[in-house]
């Protein structure tokens, strides 16, 4: 793949991109570690390639996840919404009832936030 900075946003070719998750592996504790490969070719097609390993403590990365959920909760308490509330569901949790792709779970979070109660019972 080379890399083109006119690609367009969404445009980007995903033929040799992969990401995927692990299984929970106990002896990282409350650590992950990311591993990241980069190839590609530099000046005169030589080849280059770059190799990063992110490793975090993983709990304090899901504080901002919980306070947005905490905050989902509380509009829909205060609209008297009962129920998965499955915007944020789709956005903040892992195993959602219902499955939206990260860039409309955004939208339908941002739209419950607005006003908008689709997607959970009002009641």
């Amino acid at each position: 793949m080379q890399f083109n900075p006119n690609w367009e946003k969404g445009k980007f070719p995903t033929d040799d991109v992969h990401i995927g998750p692990s299984d929970h592996v106990p002896w990282l504790e409350d650590r992950k570690w990311a591993y990241i490969r980069l190839e590609g070719t530099s000046w005169g097609d030589q080849p280059l390639n770059v190799e990063l390993k992110l490793e975090v403590e993983d709990s304090p990365n899901s504080a901002g996840v919980a306070i947005d959920a905490i905050r989902s909760a509380k509009i829909a308490l205060d609209k008297g919404v009962s129920g998965a509330i499955e915007p944020a569901s789709a956005y903040f949790m892992k195993s959602p009832p219902i499955q939206m792709r990260d860039d409309d779970a955004r939208r339908a979070v941002q739209d419950f936030a607005d006003g908008n109660i689709s997607g959970a019972d009002a009641g």
